[in-house]
């Protein structure tokens, strides 16, 4: 691969902020502490003689090593090994194949893939990209609402026309979690574990799981006997969620059950150091405009990479966004508008545009991003050359992200803001009324059974006799004036990918972040579903901060009876981001609708067009 890299507008510092890391020698400096761990072991190794060791290792509270971080880079670095993995890979799915088979008489047609965050958002990428379009057909399975699980379940039954018994043989489910704590997979797996149950089907062919040891997951699955394999090709425990891609087996039997070129895809993300070294320079040039208030980094991707936008997002946002004196804000899935952002001379002016394009591919639009040019906006173009894969994009990323991460002096490997949500639901669960009561007396209603919550922010409501969308437009307009918020947050908690009704709502988001926030107010919003949100950037949110967090739930919610799935979980989920962010003093509130169906939504969508009225930049 070779990476060409173009800075336009740029009176930044960033040429000699790149300096830096050329003279301090970061890239040999970094195999060298990796393979003194991987031989002595990380008891040998002092984080307060070791920048490299802070930034990409976890301590305990005794500072002590006790995890090394590394091995999004380590695994890329045995690329001699790529042909003796991709042959266990194929094996190794091929035995799956074949359990599967003796167990039951049937092929593997479906994979399920419970996981949250980095445990999925790869996966979408995958499936946004063509990549898992043969072979094994993949479901994500990355939410505890149950209509997510029902409506991945009707699809598969439409497909194979067969009993849902039948059906369940010709299913692999993958359980992925690679936090300690995280529930989501096991509930889901419980679930399916009971529906394979009812139906009389034997799943110990058809389950199987990745985790750390000791996990909630690793627990409750070497419990039921599923079968456990590691996450690493090495054997080694060196890599979080959100790296776990492009070289983990969690990347790779996707990919192999799809029939991908395994052997190829693992030696394109073995990057030459002049590749890494054009990831640091885009590193430093951002870090540079980050510095100047330039933080929110419009990315613009080649289409047929445009669900890598969210997993570049996370990689990003979870890694580096713990500082509330400095972020870096990924904006995806915006359509190029100038009125839609402020002057290049404008003091709030806070964008930086960045062009991904690889030349077989189509797009970006070469004229939107020659018009940024021109206007004298920070712009930022890489190209790859034809034939790059989404795994060589992927690993350049990662340097990126921990290039910046070095220029911070940063931890790119926790996720503490996450920790402090998954400990909030657990909380929530367990106590239900730990929840506070619900805050009727700061409570707007609206036309079609809508409901605004403001409580946690009553105290800047001037005038709580006011319709609820003029309360949420001049909330939301007042702390975007006082420069308190600086981007907005619609997230629904629901299904928005395999439900009709939740693919509405999403047209009602996407339509409500472009007329209230990006075209009112001129600044990004991000649009997504919890709780996947929650595991992909909610540590931006609670971390940096200066997001204008809408919640959104139905209150009418699905089932699936037969395996006495409900929305308890989900909903404690849904009140647990609320708390997270109102402990950390984030301005957040909730709406929640009736229903999905068709009136409600149209009622929805009129409620954020009145509030745009209300919202005065």
């Amino acid at each position: 691969m070779s990476v060409q890299l173009h800075f336009y507008n740029d009176k930044s510092a960033a040429d000699s902020i790149f300096e830096s890391i050329e003279k301090e020698k970061v890239l040999p400096r970094l195999k060298a502490l990796v393979s003194k761990a991987n031989r002595k072991g990380l008891e040998v190794l002092d984080p307060d003689r070791n920048r490299l060791i802070r930034i990409g290792m976890e301590t305990d509270g005794s500072n002590r090593v006790v995890k090394n971080g590394y091995g999004l880079f380590d695994l890329s670095w045995n690329a001699g090994r790529t042909a003796e993995w991709a042959t266990r890979i194929d094996g190794e799915l091929e035995e799956i194949r074949g359990a599967i088979y003796r167990a039951h008489g049937s092929p593997l047609r479906f994979l399920i893939w419970a996981g949250m965050g980095g445990s999925a958002e790869d996966k979408h990428a995958y499936i946004g990209a063509g990549l898992l379009q043969r072979g094994v057909r993949c479901y994500v399975l990355d939410s505890t609402d149950p209509a997510k699980l029902k409506h991945i379940l009707e699809d598969m039954l439409r497909r194979s026309r067969k009993s849902m018994a039948v059906t369940l043989q010709s299913t692999l489910v993958v359980g992925m979690a690679m936090g300690m704590t995280s529930y989501e997979p096991v509930l889901n797996l419980e679930k399916l574990a009971t529906l394979y149950e009812k139906h009389e089907v034997d799943a110990q062919a058809n389950f199987l799981y990745m985790t750390l040891p000791g996990s909630l997951l690793d627990r409750f699955a070497l419990a039921r006997g599923f079968r456990k394999v590691e996450l690493q090709m090495d054997g080694r425990v060196t890599t979080a969620g959100r790296h776990s891609s492009p070289l983990t087996r969690g990347s790779l039997y996707p990919l192999g059950l799809s029939g991908a070129n395994l052997e190829g895809w693992m030696s394109s993300a073995s990057l030459s150091e002049e590749d890494i070294l054009s990831a640091w320079k885009l590193s430093a040039f951002l870090h540079a405009q980050g510095l100047a208030g330039r933080d929110k980094v419009t990315l613009m991707l080649p289409k047929p990479w445009e669900e890598a936008g969210v997993w570049t997002k996370q990689d990003f946002e979870e890694s580096l966004g713990k500082s509330e004196l400095v972020g870096i804000k990924i904006v995806i899935g915006e359509k190029i508008r100038m009125p839609n952002y402020r002057p290049p001379r404008d003091s709030q002016q806070d964008r930086v545009f960045v062009a991904v394009v690889v030349k077989d591919l189509e797009g970006p639009d070469a004229d939107k991003v020659a018009l940024l040019r021109r206007a004298g906006y920070p712009v930022a173009t890489f190209s790859f050359e034809r034939g790059t894969t989404l795994a060589e994009y992927m690993q350049f990323v990662h340097y990126v992200v921990f290039g910046l991460a070095w220029l911070r002096d940063m931890n790119f490997v926790t996720q503490p803001g996450v920790e402090l949500y998954k400990a909030v639901a657990a909380r929530v669960i367990k106590s239900p009324h730990s929840a506070g009561p619900r805050t009727a007396v700061h409570a707007a209603k609206w036309r079609g059974g809508i409901i605004l919550d403001y409580g946690h922010l009553a105290a800047h409501v001037a005038n709580p006799k006011a319709t609820a969308p003029a309360i949420y437009g001049s909330l939301v307009g007042a702390l975007a004036t006082e420069r308190k918020v600086e981007y907005g947050e619609l997230t629904f908690f629901g299904d928005t990918r395999y439900s009709a009704r939740g693919r509405a709502m999403r047209i009602v988001l996407n339509k409500a972040g472009e007329t209230l926030f990006r075209s009112r107010l001129k600044m990004p919003v991000d649009i997504y579903e919890g709780p996947a949100m929650n595991h992909s950037y909610h540590e931006m949110i609670i971390g940096h901060g200066r997001c204008f967090s809408t919640i959104l739930i139905s209150e009418a919610s699905e089932s699936i009876p037969e395996i006495a799935y409900s929305a308890d979980y989900h909903r404690a989920q849904y009140q647990a981001t609320l708390l997270a962010l109102a402990e950390r003093g984030r301005p957040v509130v909730s709406i929640t609708v009736k229903d999905l169906q068709a009136n409600t939504l149209l009622s929805l969508q009129e409620f954020f067009r009145e509030a745009a009225k209300w919202a005065r930049p």
